[in-house]
């Protein structure tokens, strides 16, 4: 019976556990775009919608294995194969030409690198106090205007395929340690902190900032490694461009 339970509950967790927002993800894409070459960046530009669908239907028995080391803070070697082969899924496809159906296997890697760059699913069997999940992504959007997007690991932009589950181990790594900073600033004296309250001078900003460049180059890094083994085209990559915080409210979607 407590099998069954666990099970059920594994299940759950698995078809939950892409926690970030849409309206983040959406974000999380348009940032991860601006560094992979414009072929790259308008073919998924141009399937967005499908990339965001083919996400969300995560294979189930992938989801339980990720979940569980989310949980335990470490990607076992059966889970980095899964995950490394369900990266490749779309080489196939392209290989058979058909394109559209690949880049929308390819954008929906995203997934693997954004469940694994995000602290509020590393935070350990025992979890964050209720509420506290809901207002880190909630500061994250209050602030997403002052956010700078940074390249947290440059030279994961030249991955292979090859090299992207020790690559995806160290995102989890880093997640796992920014977990307690935001349980110590959203949980204080056994109440949620209202994160209306808190501004870009709070450690939470900070933690939001590395988690969101750690997706965002995560997830330009496991697409960039795939199209390179399929041999597509790596030309007109821009240069990131260097950005500071702004005192000033967010005044909206950077276009």
């Amino acid at each position: 019976m407590k099998r069954a339970a666990l099970a059920l509950t594994l299940l759950f967790t698995a078809s939950d556990a892409f926690a970030w927002p849409t309206s983040l993800v959406e974000c999380l894409i348009r940032d991860a775009r601006r560094l992979v070459p414009r072929s790259l960046a308008r073919l998924i530009s141009d399937r967005e919608k499908q990339v965001l669908e083919e996400a969300q239907h995560f294979p189930a028995d992938l989801g339980q294995l990720l979940i569980v080391d989310l949980s335990s803070g470490d990607l076992k070697p059966s889970t980095l194969s899964a995950l490394e082969a369900q990266a490749g899924a779309s080489l196939p496809l392209f290989k058979e030409l058909r394109v559209s159906e690949g880049i929308v296997r390819l954008g929906a890697t995203l997934r693997i690198p954004a469940d694994l760059s995000d602290p509020a699913l590393a935070s350990g069997p025992e979890g964050f106090p209720a509420g506290v999940t809901r207002e880190y992504y909630a500061f994250i959007e209050a602030n997403l205007g002052r956010l700078p997007v940074v390249l947290t690991e440059p030279n994961a932009l030249k991955l292979r395929r090859a090299e992207l589950p020790a690559y995806w181990s160290a995102l989890l790594a880093q997640s796992r340690a920014d977990a307690p900073r935001l349980r110590a600033e959203l949980y204080r004296g056994g109440r949620v902190v209202d994160h209306r309250t808190l501004d870009w001078h709070s450690p939470v900003f900070a933690v939001a900032q590395v988690s969101y460049s750690r997706a965002v180059t995560g997830i330009a890094a496991t697409w960039l490694a795939v199209w390179r083994e399929a041999r597509g085209d790596m030309t007109r990559m821009k240069a990131p461009v260097e950005v500071a915080p702004s005192d000033r409210p967010p005044e909206g979607p950077t276009p």
